[in-house]
């Protein structure tokens, strides 16, 4: 059954349109390389890479989506990417303060007439058919139709704030009536843009706090997610906090800041952090102000805190910061692609490859070594699982573009001496390491990164 999400204009009816990728892709399965003196596109090269290195998947229409920061059909390493760094955004907000408290709403509010006139709604697209299908109806009845039909379908929701909110006064208990404290969720969320919808991975951090220090809050908020999203960046400064201008604020607003990116096409909030005041919140209850007081330095109803993120903008975010040209050939100058991706968030930490001459052994000590690094959640690309005989140069500008972050190439002289080669992305310097050595290396090395 086909569903559709659409907007209650009152009045009004929409066209929804199919977003069209004007990025003409194919899975080429092979390197991507820049001849010298060439100038590429970054938007087309970075596109392009993701398609070829299972990032995002090919389909009409699902670049443009993945370039526009919303959820898109992503490929085996897209999805790893996507789960490290929610990981690491749900660690940096619930570990960085004694009482912030995960939470997980539901998806679809069962009042449907709680949504409103602007809210998102499903809508079964047979449902559609039969109104138009109906002989002799004139637009005013039309227009009537449609709008009960829409009052009657289930709303979804834009942001993950209310659940919060809602989520309040049950999270009391938790700090003993005390503030500040928080509730973070991360979730699928629905943005309408450009006459659709589209679907985008929201992280949400709601902070209640005292009336006194809410503007105190806000800037140590911003200053915590500028820190966080530039710790994972190859460029830190392609990061940025400012404030948002007056005008843009919202009736219930009193102040907000933004985390920027600076894409080649230009500056993209990643998060929005907001002042909201009571109001929301005691509406959400219903005005009740006894069950909502809080004690700090005297009992008050407290004041919302609001930080709320695009995680899929965020990937493209850091996608297109550790996207490099690096000399491959240092005769013919021949420049390739290198994706530094942060070695905690990289999707793929080790390929493993055998040398020419492969024997059934080799594949043995692969599989071993394979399963060693698994169990220690070291993520391992078998490339000794490929037949047809690869150059290393070819390996190694591949796994260059994929950001796996060591390549090990197991040969002949593993099964004698238990030594084999480790060649680095970051510095493409190669040695000798013996076997034994290689899940502890592995390990401080991805735990050094994630600490600095």
């Amino acid at each position: 059954m086909l569903t559709c999400c659409v907007r209650h204009l009152p009045r009004r009816l929409s066209t929804l349109k199919s977003p069209q990728c004007g990025l003409p892709l194919q899975h080429s399965g092979k390197h991507c390389s820049t001849e010298p003196g060439e100038t590429p596109d970054p938007v087309r090269t970075l596109v392009r890479l993701c398609v070829d290195r299972h990032y995002i998947s090919v389909g009409e229409g699902n670049a443009e989506l993945f370039r526009r920061g919303v959820s898109c059909s992503y490929g085996p390493l897209g999805l790893e990417l996507r789960r490290n760094l929610l990981e690491q955004w749900w660690h940096s907000v619930t570990r960085s303060s004694a009482h912030v408290f995960g939470i997980n709403t539901v998806n679809i509010s069962g009042d449907t007439a709680a949504g409103g006139p602007e809210q998102l709604r499903i809508v079964e697209s047979e449902s559609f058919q039969r109104i138009f299908e109906k002989q002799k109806v004139s637009k005013e009845q039309l227009v009537q139709m449609l709008q009960e039909l829409l009052l009657r379908s289930p709303p979804v929701r834009k942001n993950l704030f209310k659940g919060a909110l809602e989520q309040f006064v049950p999270s009391l208990e938790l700090v003993n009536g005390k503030l500040p404290f928080g509730l973070a969720e991360t979730g699928l969320c629905f943005q309408p843009s450009g006459g659709s919808a589209n679907e985008v991975m929201q992280t949400s951090l709601v902070w209640f706090c005292s009336p006194r220090t809410s503007s105190q809050w806000l800037d140590h908020w911003s200053r915590q997610r500028l820190k966080w999203w530039r710790k994972f960046a190859l460029s830190p400064s392609d990061f940025s906090s400012g404030d948002v201008p007056e005008e843009e604020l919202e009736e219930v607003v009193s102040r907000g800041v933004r985390i920027m990116y600076n894409f080649p096409w230009g500056q993209e909030p990643l998060e929005t952090l907001w002042i909201r005041g009571d109001t929301e919140l005691l509406q959400a209850h219903k005005g009740a102000r006894s069950k909502l007081q809080c004690r700090e330095d005297r009992k008050s109803v407290p004041h919302v805190v609001s930080v709320t993120g695009n995680l899929d903008r965020g990937m493209m975010a850091f996608l297109s910061n550790s996207l490099q040209l690096q000399q491959r050939n240092v005769v013919t100058h021949k420049l390739s692609l290198v994706l530094k991706l942060h070695p905690t968030l990289a999707p793929v930490k080790v390929a493993l490859d055998i040398s020419r001459g492969a024997t059934v052994e080799l594949r043995q000590v692969c599989e071993g070594l394979q399963q060693e690094l698994m169990e220690a959640e070291v993520s391992v690309w078998p490339g000794y699982l490929k037949t047809l005989p690869t150059s290393v140069e070819h390996l190694n500008a591949k796994y260059d573009e994929m950001g796996v972050l060591f390549t090990m190439m197991i040969s002949e002289n593993t099964l004698e001496s238990g030594l084999l080669k480790v060649r680095s992305r970051d510095t493409t310097i190669k040695e000798t390491m013996h076997i034994s050595e290689i899940k502890n290396f592995l390990c401080r090395y991805i735990s050094a990164a994630d600490n600095i």
